[in-house]
């Protein structure tokens, strides 16, 4: 849940370094801590959006799109042309716009390639055998290791489990967004406790994104805030996580970390939209099909959490 002191959408442009250094835009959505992104080549205004927000009120079940529509409003004021609709791993916390931004922008949809094992996970604890089937409902599922171009920018996908057994990481000279596997230096780490997750994994995959270059500016993908600090933030260097995150800097012990992990995660409750947006990500953000009175349901399991 987000901070009540966080109730409002920020913006922040991170500007390109240099040859082969992205712009990236972070639009914080408060409802739900998430920071999506806007990443893009100066040389040819080539974009990629990242883990775009599509609203849902959980009280009343009902969808809007604010958020995306502030994404695609940067999208045309800085003259952007986008070529990727990308999403990090099927959120748990907020519903992702990829089908809907698709349909507007015509850009392909891409996650990474074990998100059919994740489906697989959650197929069983909704017992829709047949609901999921994320190679038909993403135009690309993206292996460890593999590249792609955002423009002339080249972009290298890691495989980052731990938080989901499929998560990814995208690399992209020298910004990375790392999803939910570290949070702010100020905040420390993400939980590992969804079906599928282990601490064990989250503590290898952030200690391989803390490889990359001290200069790497490592994005995250959410912030809540702290007692200290009234504004989101977002951004920080590899270099500024290795000397002053809480949990995983340099010197820290991976028996440590993981028992802190796992304490911590045990006192977490479930987020408030996970088994409404796990139904809808899996599909690739598209709701059920409607059933013969023309609306779509969800299926919630009971005591199953």
């Amino acid at each position: 849940m987000s901070n009540s002191k966080l109730q409002q959408p920020v913006v922040r442009h991170s500007p390109s370094r240099g040859p082969s250094s992205p712009d990236v835009w972070g639009i914080y959505e408060p409802d739900t801590g998430s920071i999506q992104y806007i990443c893009a080549d100066p040389a040819t205004k080539k974009a990629a959006l990242i883990d775009v927000v599509w609203n849902l009120d959980p009280k009343n079940y009902r969808f809007s799109t604010g958020s995306m529509e502030q994404v695609l409003n940067l999208v045309q004021q800085n003259g952007l042309s986008v070529e990727w609709i990308l999403d990090t791993h099927p959120h748990a916390d907020h519903v992702m716009a990829s089908a809907l931004l698709k349909e507007r922008i015509g850009a392909p949809t891409a996650i990474g390639e074990k998100a059919p094992d994740i489906a697989s996970i959650w197929a069983g604890l909704y017992n829709l055998p047949d609901a999921f089937d994320p190679a038909r409902d993403f135009d690309r599922l993206f292996a460890d290791g593999e590249t792609f171009r955002i423009g002339d920018l080249d972009v290298r996908v890691m495989l980052s489990p731990g938080h989901t057994l499929g998560s990814i990481t995208y690399v992209c000279g020298d910004a990375a967004f790392t999803h939910d596997t570290l949070m702010q230096p100020d905040v420390g780490t993400s939980r590992a406790d969804f079906p599928g997750g282990t601490t064990e994994e989250l503590w290898d995959s952030i200690q391989e994104i803390l490889t990359l270059p001290g200069e790497t500016r490592l994005f995250v993908g959410h912030d809540y805030g702290t007692d200290e600090r009234d504004e989101p933030e977002w951004e920080a260097t590899v270099a500024e996580h290795r000397a002053e995150n809480r949990h995983v800097k340099d010197g820290t012990r991976r028996e440590d970390w993981i028992k802190l992990r796992n304490e911590r995660d045990a006192t977490l409750a479930l987020p408030d939209r996970i088994l409404a947006a796990l139904q809808i990500n899996l599909r690739g953000g598209h709701l059920p099909a409607a059933e013969e009175d023309g609306n779509n349901y969800l299926k919630i399991p009971v005591n199953r959490f």
